[in-house]
């Protein structure tokens, strides 16, 4: 699939230029007291640095990025093996959005589906006092009804890498996710930037076809996995292939967009430098096997230090937590050191252990440091699970399974004064400003022995403690001095985790499983952060006006929620 001429042009034509006529002089915020040069000065960007405490201070480019972007039905073959696919712009993975630290991003996204609603969430931003733009149907807004269109806006006030996805129902595992670039400093030197590399599982039905079988509690089998769209599957299909210059050290900006199945990523023969977890840069590590979990992202920097030839990237499914996977030792690309060799490589994968667990928070350790203050709330919540009087198999947290309304949005109830959320609604009220709050998240024996990733909205939170097959007392340690952060952290089997944050950024964050499944399953819970303050933040008349659209297109075509919400 390619994308349609129209959007191609418009978000070409945006992507590369600023739109803001007065602040072409501060273009380029890099430059400055300490000019930035990836190879040179990596930690420098102009008048701030790779050590300003992003939370306080970013740069004031005064530069506007705007994209369009259509999200649209169609079939690709994108492993040879033609299905339905709905995607961005035509393609999967969608058009990457980029921005420079700073700059604010607009991004209007049109729903040209035939018969679904859509929403686009930014994975990992933050959305500072912009909550209404974090694009999560039931919670922040209504779906977008087709042939409506929505625009989001925000600023990149964090730097490195990400993505965004659909967050209605399992739309996203049906190809519409792409990449986010925000330019910035690093913490380590590299010569080139290969940009974005997705991992995927991918089925060959779509997921809305598929659901009936994971709400029963069966998850669907995978027929394979993606590297950055695309493998091979019996006969077809082809690899991902990139180009090492050799002596020269690449920079792979990783994410898993799985919906269930949690990667090992290893390029054969080479060591990967790990400069960041999600979107907070961290003390550089090397290691020969990246362990990453659904919904997380890890910067990499790998030296082509090989004297030449072909090698094997891989990805492994982690068989301790993911889904069953046809392909799960063949999902592979090639990076080659002559882009003219068709040759397949014969190098040997490095060993690893299947046990779903995070890159050790040890090797964690963010740049900025930042240590964590004793609590005003904490909130203990256990992970279990029921089955309803239809048979439908839903998580729960602390006996609730999350459902929140398509059609009256968590937001627009605190708008309108809805001050008694639903039970159902699975609500956490925090109206304390600038206070520390505790999640601790208990995944016993109830909980059926499973890995989970655990990702919250509006915030990076700070991991206090994450442990396997251990209980979590009163006398567990935390760490609290310059702790991990990150957006997302995996919940370990028959154990525990323990988060932090602060409440600094008013509005209705999610924090959910991402696991596919389980989200629409009912494994989340939302945040209703300073509730007095959200008003004055939203444009009521552009929510309202979203939601009545939605409205009308459920009355006249039937439209029943049988999921979560989210």
């Amino acid at each position: 699939m390619r994308p349609t001429t129209f959007w191609t042009a418009l978000t070409t034509l945006v992507a590369t230029s600023l739109v803001s006529a007065s602040s072409v002089h501060r273009r380029h915020c890099h430059i400055g007291k300490c000019n930035f040069h990836p190879s040179k000065s990596p930690k420098c960007w102009g008048d701030h640095s790779l050590s300003t405490n992003w939370y306080d201070e970013i740069p004031d480019t005064g530069v506007t990025r705007e994209y369009w972007l259509q999200v649209q039905n169609g079939t690709a073959a994108v492993d040879g093996v033609e299905r339905i696919v709905l995607s961005v712009n035509g393609s999967v993975p969608g058009p990457t959005i980029v921005a420079d630290w700073g700059d604010t991003v607009i991004v209007h996204v049109h729903n040209a589906l035939e018969n679904n609603g859509t929403s686009i969430h930014w994975h990992g931003l933050r959305q500072n006092y912009t909550t209404q733009h974090d694009g999560v149907a039931s919670v922040t807004q209504c779906p977008v009804a087709p042939r409506d269109t929505i625009t989001y806006k925000f600023r990149a006030e964090q730097y490195g890498h990400s993505w965004y996805h659909s967050h209605f129902a399992t739309q996203a595992w049906n190809g519409v996710f792409g990449g986010i670039v925000i330019n910035g400093p690093c913490s380590a030197p590299y010569d080139e930037d290969q940009g974005v590399l997705f991992l995927n599982d991918w089925f060959h039905n779509t997921t809305d076809a598929l659901w009936s079988t994971a709400a029963a509690g069966s998850p669907p089998i995978a027929q394979n996995g993606l590297i950055n769209g695309m493998n091979v599957y019996g006969d077809g299909g082809k690899r991902y292939e990139t180009t090492f210059t050799a002596g020269k050290r690449h920079r792979i900006r990783l994410v898993n967009g799985a919906i269930d199945t949690h990667y090992k990523f290893m390029i054969d023969n080479h060591k990967m430098k790990v400069i960041a977890a999600d979107l907070v840069p961290i003390e550089p590590y090397t290691t020969d096997v990246l362990s990453i979990g659904i919904g997380q992202r890890y910067d990499i920097i790998v030296e082509a230090d090989q004297d030449g030839g072909d090698f094997w990237l891989r990805a492994y499914p982690d068989m301790a937590c993911s889904a069953e996977n046809e392909m799960t030792d063949n999902i592979r690309g090639i990076v080659r050191y002559d882009a003219s060799s068709r040759s397949d490589p014969i190098s040997a994968a490095y060993s690893y252990t299947d046990d779903c667990l995070d890159e050790p928070m040890s090797k964690l350790v963010p740049y900025v440091p930042l240590d964590v203050d004793h609590p005003a709330a904490k909130e203990d919540f256990s992970v279990g699970f029921t089955v309803n009087t239809h048979g439908m198999f839903k998580w729960t947290l602390d006996g609730t399974d999350l459902l929140s309304d398509w059609g009256v949005p968590t937001l627009q109830q605190s708008l309108i004064d809805l001050s008694v959320f639903k039970t159902s609604s699975n609500v956490v009220e925090l109206n304390e400003k600038e206070a520390w709050v505790y999640f601790i998240i208990e995944n016993g024996a109830a909980a059926l022995g499973l890995t989970h990733p655990i990702h919250l909205h509006g915030h990076d939170f700070y991991v206090l403690a994450q442990e396997a097959n251990a209980n979590y007392t009163a006398s567990t340690p935390l760490q609290l001095k310059n702790p991990p952060r990150r957006d997302v952290a995996m919940l370990p089997a028959n154990g525990f985790l323990v988060i932090g944050f602060i409440t600094d950024n008013p509005g209705v964050w999610l924090m959910h499983c991402h696991i596919g499944w389980h989200a629409s399953q009912g494994f989340g819970l939302q945040v209703v952060e300073r509730e007095a303050e959200i008003p004055p933040l939203c444009d009521s008349e552009s929510l309202d006006s979203t939601c009545a659209k939605w409205q009308r297109y459920v009355a006249a075509k039937g439209i029943l929620q049988d999921d979560s919400g989210i």
